[in-house]
């Protein structure tokens, strides 16, 4: 199937996603419109992203935790045209839906350390950063304390607990004394590379490895904090934080 043609299928595929009566029907187009996606080059799908980014006022939750997976997919193989797709998920950490929440959450974990592992390494091979990761990087910030919000407010024991894991991570990204234990490989996996705050020693314009260590132990403190007050948190959320 020629591009052109494979493009304009997605785009009907789309349309109908986001506006069938049939919620069946509305999934199944949402499927063969990411199968499509997938396998146009990055170049050639981004001009569908902004219709693929309409379906996060779906109003149904089926649809909008398909979307998050979909995001997942398709932004970390189209990482520099990705922009409008990953700041979908900083809103979604607020889904009525926690299975939204929680996919949201899981789906901007493997983004995040992805986003993070292009900074370091491009920067290392070319002595400079794109402005289009530079820009992911905001909301990848964004996303971080979304998420931590998530870990401290009140709500699902679910999302709650995906929470902590991520602030898990985030921790041992930024942990150099960490980068070689089997913990730290183990919070990273899944990721393309798996990443190390020394990679950040000589410099770097965006990622400043002090600042980001000092948040990381901030955090830390935070959630070894969490554990003074065992007796009101929920056993789940206390063996979550002992296991680290």
């Amino acid at each position: 199937m020629a591009i052109a043609d494979s493009r304009d299928q997605a785009f009907s595929l789309l349309i109908a996603a986001n506006n069938h009566a049939d919620l069946a029907v509305r999934l199944s187009s949402l499927k063969q419109a990411k199968d499509i996606l997938s396998s146009l080059f990055p170049s050639s799908a981004a001009d569908l992203f902004p219709y693929l980014a309409d379906l996060q006022g779906s109003p149904h939750s089926l649809v909008r935790k398909f979307l998050v997976e979909i995001i997942e997919d398709i932004a970390l193989k189209a990482i520099e045209h990705s922009s409008l797709l990953v700041l979908v998920l900083v809103p979604f950490l607020r889904d009525v839906d926690s299975d939204v929440v929680k996919q949201s959450i899981v789906s901007g974990r493997n983004f995040f350390c992805c986003v993070l592992e292009e900074m370091a390494l491009q920067f290392q091979q070319n002595g400079k950063v794109d402005q289009c990761l530079e820009e992911l990087w905001i909301w990848m910030v964004r996303f971080k304390d979304g998420v931590f919000s998530t870990a401290m407010e009140p709500g699902p024991l679910g999302a709650k607990l995906l929470s902590l894991k991520f602030l898990e991570t985030y921790v041992f990204l930024f942990t150099s004394d960490n980068v070689d234990s089997a913990n730290f490989l183990e919070a990273t996996r899944g990721s393309r590379q798996t990443f190390n705050v020394s990679w950040l020693s000589g410099g770097h314009p965006i990622l400043d490895p002090v600042a980001l260590t000092s948040d990381a132990n901030r955090t830390l403190f935070i959630l070894l904090g969490m554990l003074q007050s065992a007796s009101s948190l929920p056993v789940s959320v206390t063996i979550t934080i002992v296991n680290w």
